[in-house]
C-alpha cells in the first residue's frame, strides 16, 4: 500500500510471510516491474524485512509502532507484579506518542536506564515461567527494533503504523465474510476484483 494515497500498490492470493521463497517472488516480481520505494512500513517479521533489505539494500524499515507497543504491553500484562516489568510497561506507553526528536532522545534515555537497572538480571536468570519469559521476549523484542523505530523522524511522509493496510485488510474480510460459500478455485479472483474496484 502507498504510504500517501493509501492506494493498494501490489497483492498476491496466495501466499504466506512465512515463506521467504513466496516473498522474494512477490518483491521481486515488483522490483522487476520498477518499483523503488524508499521506505517500508513493516510489522516486524524478519522474514519480510530481510526479503526487502535483499532487494533493495539501504532502504528505511520502518517498524510499525502500533505492533510494538501493543506486543509489549501485552507481554507485560496490565498489572504487572514487579518493579522491572512495571518500568519496562511504562517504556512502552511512550511509543506511540514519540513525534520530536526530543521525545525519542527521552524515550532512548527511559530504555537505557531500565536496561542498565534490570538488563543483565532479566537476560542471565534461568527462569523459564510463562510470566517471566514473556518479559524476556518483550526485552528481545525492543532492542532489536530500536534501530528500525524512527526513520519518520525524518522524513514526515513515512507511516508510523501499518494501520492503513491493517484497516482496509479488515473490510476486505468483512466483505469476503459475506460470500463464505466462494468456491476455493475462484478466492483469487474474488481478491483480484475486490482490490480492482476498491483500491484504497
Amino acid at each position: 500500500m502507498d504510504a500517501v494515497s493509501h492506494q493498494v500498490v501490489a497483492s498476491k492470493y496466495p501466499a504466506s510471510e512465512r515463506s521467504v521463497l513466496q516473498l522474494a517472488d512477490f518483491f521481486n516480481n515488483l522490483a522487476d516491474e520498477g518499483l523503488c520505494p524508499q521506505s517500508f512500513t513493516v510489522d516486524g517479521n524478519p522474514k519480510v524485512m530481510n526479503v526487502l533489505r535483499t532487494i533493495w539494500p539501504g532502504i528505511a524499515i520502518q517498524r510499525c509502532l502500533v505492533h510494538i507497543q501493543r506486543q509489549g504491553l501485552a507481554w507485560c500484562r496490565t498489572s504487572p507484579k514487579t518493579g522491572y516489568a512495571r518500568k519496562l510497561r511504562s517504556v512502552f506507553l511512550q511509543v506511540t506518542s514519540i513525534a520530536t526528536v526530543s521525545d525519542r532522545d527521552k524515550f532512548l534515555i527511559a530504555v537505557i536506564e531500565w536496561e542498565r537497572k534490570y538488563g543483565t538480571m532479566i537476560d542471565q536468570r534461568p527462569e523459564i515461567g510463562r510470566v517471566f519469559s514473556d518479559i524476556k521476549r518483550a526485552r528481545s523484542m525492543l532492542l532489536r527494533a530500536l534501530p528500525d523505530m524512527f526513520h519518520y523522524l525524518n522524513d514526515p511522509v513515512i507511516p508510523i503504523s501499518t494501520n492503513g493496510l491493517e484497516n482496509y485488510f479488515s473490510r476486505l474480510k468483512s466483505h469476503y465474510r459475506q460470500h463464505r460459500g466462494l468456491d476455493h478455485t475462484k478466492r483469487s479472483d474474488y481478491f483480484k476484483w475486490y482490490i480492482h474496484y476498491v483500491p484504497k
